[in-house]
């Protein structure tokens, strides 16, 4: 303990002595700098120490870099603008991904710096470019594998020439595929049905099946001896090269490895393709179509091409003095191209191989589902695997082949329990809420509702146990994410606030759908009684109580939620307080309008259905608001009056509806015969069963109302309901016009006519004649 503090009081003197000036205007050393002392500066620090007067000079000095360092002002904290508890769900759970987002940067970032190491090839190829030395040498393999490579090649060409006649007589006895048998009818024997022609299908697949296992084994020994035929030119051109790096041209070592590394690599290569076509061609040993081999043998030779002219550019260059790290990572970069391929493959055969895999039309079933999922995601768990593979080999983890089969079987077998458990569980979601027909004469409207949550139900049960398959991934995968959902910790707190809220949904959705069935419910009900005023009032309510208990509901589940994700909703209620009384001094015009509307209702002073007069606005009511009423007119258009700007209501909807009668009669007739005879009428017409609940009462008849010299008016009235108002007028007044007809009763005019006898002049006397004057 003395020696540490000893080097760390002798870095912090030889730090500070060489001018207390700029001590003063540098910022302290980094307290985790590291300081490596010599033997005599460790000695040269315990002299300083041990001697009273330099230990004194030290202590004075170190006090002088304290006093002028000055109290250091720490910044202020940023505020979030949103107020999170420090201790509550939501701090809590941004902090943690934060922090897992922050892990997985940096072994992302350690995993680049571990694949690529591109400044030290950067490095190889500019000493290269700048050592003569290294020119020469180049120039020197440059010759020698021209001449090699020619020289073998030359040799290639030779044997490939003196081959191609016992190459071509293997490949014309190579039998062809084998089709189908097709059965021949007579014609002078019809079949009686198809199946009388038609083989079983089970009988004739396996009659297939046989055909080809036994062409596989007469191809057999023609392919063999065709490969053999094919890889005698590489052997040659191996062979020539070999034996020319024999010589003198091998000569130096290095010249010869680099040479042999190319010369090996087409070889390889060569050798690779000729195994290709001897598997899947038209001559192979599993027969495919000509597209589907050059398909093949295309995407055979690039891939080949790639990988091992890569890894032999890689061995020349290590060859030629690139350093370890550059090396790795041209080879990484090779197979990762490769890889890609592979990639490239897997998507342009996804829908084949679906196809595939994909299960008959008539098979049903949860295999058949399964098979049908997952034709339509292989290519997506096919291309994870490839780049897998390729990490694990990049990233050389020990083990990792056998880890990464543990966990690609472990995550195909979570996939399958997953979606076995998700499909019955949704169909005992559907089954559950199949509602029996006694339940449904009860509660009409209750299917309607149920299968409004319906989607929403199962969508929730399917992200449930996605997310416990999810979990279950993780721990195959060797991530211990039980853990998170112990006492205390994140997930717990997670799941503890989504549960909450979670129940505080489901019972407000309770509250709701109990509250609108009953409402139904006693409309229904109050219309079946006869209670037609208070079924009306209470359809008139009803949309201002949906909307009352809607935004009552929504407000108490959103505080649930946000106190559960840790927000503190004090300062958002005081600000809600202080936005509503703005709003109420800003808005008077809709406040009068709701307290308008409040009064107008409870007082029942309008209902849905009722004929009114509103602002000089006659119509039907359609709607009643909180705020504004809404009228149909009789031509179709819809008035929408806010309560604000009514007044005065005529409301000609309340139970009675008075038709009143006023005709003119000419002065000449009996007014006791005219009112007997509209008495009359009206007798009719309550007589009839199309008035008669129309009708409340007899013909009130008032009389004589106005006498002249050319008409009289006879007035009265007949009390009717508010519906049969204007029909009993109207009807009244047509029964009226034919039995005043038919009696004779003139029905006095509302012009007069007035003979006047004008005397003529004198001249025109004898021609007089009565002229008539209207007025």
């Amino acid at each position: 303990m003395a020696h540490k503090l000893a080097a760390a009081l002798f870095a912090a003197l030889f730090l500070t002595i060489p001018s207390l000036s700029d001590a003063r205007a540098e910022p302290p050393a980094a307290a985790n700098s590291t300081v490596t002392l010599s033997a005599d500066e460790a000695k040269r620090a315990l002299e300083t120490l041990q001697d009273d007067k330099k230990r004194g000079q030290m202590i004075d000095t170190l006090r002088a870099i304290a006093n002028a360092s000055g109290p250091q002002l720490s910044a202020p904290e940023p505020k979030s603008p949103i107020p999170l508890a420090a201790d509550g769900l939501g701090a809590q759970l941004l902090l943690t991904v934060s922090e897992e987002i922050g892990a997985i940067s940096s072994e992302i970032a350690s995993v680049a710096r571990t694949l690529t190491h591109f400044p030290a090839f950067y490095y190889w190829i500019m000493r290269t470019a700048n050592d003569p030395a290294a020119h020469n040498l180049l120039l020197e393999i440059a010759w020698k594998l021209a001449l090699v490579f020619g020289s073998a090649f030359c040799a290639e060409w030779a044997i490939f020439r003196l081959i191609r006649r016992p190459v071509a007589f293997l490949e014309a006895r190579v039998p062809q595929s084998p089709r189908l048998p097709v059965q021949v009818l007579p014609i002078a024997d019809p079949p009686s049905s198809v199946t009388a022609v038609t083989p079983a299908p089970e009988l004739q697949k396996r009659r297939h099946n046989l055909a080809r296992m036994w062409q596989v084994v007469v191809r057999l020994p023609l392919v063999l001896g065709r490969l053999a035929l094919e890889l005698i030119p590489v052997f040659t051109f191996a062979g020539v090269a070999t034996a020319l790096l024999g010589t003198e041209i091998g000569e130096p070592t290095t010249v010869r490895l680099v040479i042999l590394a190319v010369i090996n690599a087409y070889a390889f290569s060569r050798g690779l393709i000729c195994m290709v076509r001897a598997l899947a061609g038209p001559f192979g040993l599993l027969p495919v179509r000509a597209e589907t081999a050059a398909y093949i043998e295309i995407w055979a030779r690039r891939i080949v091409g790639v990988g091992v002219s890569g890894i032999a550019f890689a061995n020349v260059a290590l060859l030629l003095g690139l350093h370890r790290a550059g090396y790795a990572a041209l080879l990484r970069m090779a197979m990762l191209v490769v890889h890609l391929f592979v990639v490239v493959i897997i998507l342009q055969c996804r829908r084949q191989v679906a196809e595939a895999i994909r299960a008959p039309a008539e098979r049903q079933g949860i295999a058949a589902r399964l098979r049908n999922r997952v034709a339509g995601g292989w290519h997506y768990l096919a291309i994870a695997l490839d780049i897998a593979l390729w990490a694990v080999w990049a990233l050389n983890i020990r083990n990792g082949y056998s880890l990464l089969l543990q966990y690609f079987v472990g995550t195909i077998a979570v996939a399958l329990v997953t979606r076995v458990v998700t499909m019955v569980t949704l169909s005992l979601i559907d089954r559950g809420f199949r509602i029996r027909p006694d339940i449904l004469q009860r509660f009409p409207g209750l299917e309607i509702r149920a299968n409004r949550y319906l989607p929403l139900l199962r969508k929730i049960m399917s992200g449930v146990i996605a997310f416990i398959g999810f979990v279950a991934v993780l721990e195959v995968w060797g991530v211990d994410a039980i853990v998170w959902f112990y006492g205390g910790q994140i997930g717990s707190r997670l799941i503890s606030a989504v549960v909450t809220i979670g129940l505080a949904v489901f019972v407000a959705a309770a509250i709701w759908e109990a509250s609108n069935a009953l409402l139904d419910r006693q409309i229904n009900t109050l219309s079946r009684d006869g209670h037609y005023a208070r079924a009306a009032r209470l359809r008139t309510f009803q949309p201002m109580l949906r909307t009352a208990l809607l935004c009552l509901i929504a407000t108490v589940v959103g505080l649930t939620a946000l106190s559960e994700i840790g927000v503190n909703v004090a300062p958002l209620l005081a600000g809600a307080g202080i936005v509503g009384i703005a709003i109420g001094f800003g808005s008077q015009k809709l406040v009068q309008d709701l307290i308008t509307g409040l009064f107008l209702l409870l007082e029942n002073t309008v209902q849905v259905g009722d004929n009114v007069s509103v602002s000089g606005l006659s119509g039907v009511v359609e709607n009643v608001s909180i705020r504004t009423i809404r009228l149909r007119a009789g031509d179709g258009a819809i008035h929408i009056v806010p309560f604000s700007a009514v007044t005065t209501i005529t409301n000609a909807s309340r139970g009675a509806g008075n038709a009143s009668v006023s005709v003119n009669v000419a002065y000449k007739e009996d007014t006791d015969r005219a009112g007997q005879i509209l008495k009359d009428i009206v007798d009719e017409m309550r007589r009839e069963p199309d008035f008669r609940a129309l009708i409340r009462g007899d013909l009130e008849l008032w009389g004589v109302d106005k006498v002249d010299g050319a008409m009289v008016s006879i007035v009265g009235q007949i009390r009717c309901t508010d519906a049969g108002r204007w029909p009993v007028q109207r009807e009244f007044n047509r029964r009226m016009k034919l039995r005043f007809q038919q009696n004779g009763i003139e029905v006095a005019s509302a012009t007069q006519t007035i003979l006047m006898h004008v005397v003529p002049p004198m001249d025109s006397a004898a021609h007089l004649k009565p002229r008539r004057a209207a007025g």
